[in-house]
């Protein structure tokens, strides 16, 4: 489906935006909320976004998102597709969420996930998720997308 998907703005003008959003912003959660909002109101099938932030017990924290409340505030990096993200170091694109045991449910109207790593310094800081109530929502095109937002973010923890 994404493959196809074309933004009234091009990914490289969301990304461009973000990165004016990061680099003005007050502090670190103005600049997620910022792109978490940007994310959401820019792509229709971006049903849920949010980042997560990793502290120092292992555990991903939740910040800014958009979208239904989530029942997941804290997710240690043992749980989930998003725990797993952060193991692996890499980005997770789940098609279809009932067909994938690590999937921590949110909500009945999700399909379908994606989740970047946001990594500085070698290391995962934090991460962008983002839930379509779509199956198979997600192509290459998000993933290369999200990614370089997640480059932008990662400026955020040097």
């Amino acid at each position: 489906m994404t493959d196809e998907y074309v933004p009234d703005i091009s990914w490289d003008q969301i990304i461009k935006v973000a990165d004016d959003f990061i680099k003005t912003s007050s502090s670190r959660n103005s600049a997620f909320e910022a792109v978490v909002n940007l994310l959401h109101a820019s792509v229709p099938y971006y049903d849920w976004v949010g980042i997560y932030v990793l502290n120092s017990k292992d555990e991903l924290l939740l910040g800014p998102y958009r979208g239904d409340e989530s029942p997941h505030s804290t997710i240690p990096v043992a749980r989930g597709v998003c725990g797993a993200a952060v193991r692996e170091k890499q980005t997770i694109i789940v098609p279809d969420v009932n067909n994938d045991s690590r999937y921590l449910a949110c909500s009945l109207e999700t399909k379908s996930e994606i989740v970047v790593p946001i990594i500085a310094k070698g290391a995962v800081r934090g991460e962008i998720d983002i839930d379509s109530h779509t199956i198979d929502a997600f192509g290459t095109a998000d993933k290369d997308f999200l990614e370089a937002i997640a480059v932008k973010l990662s400026e955020l923890f040097r």
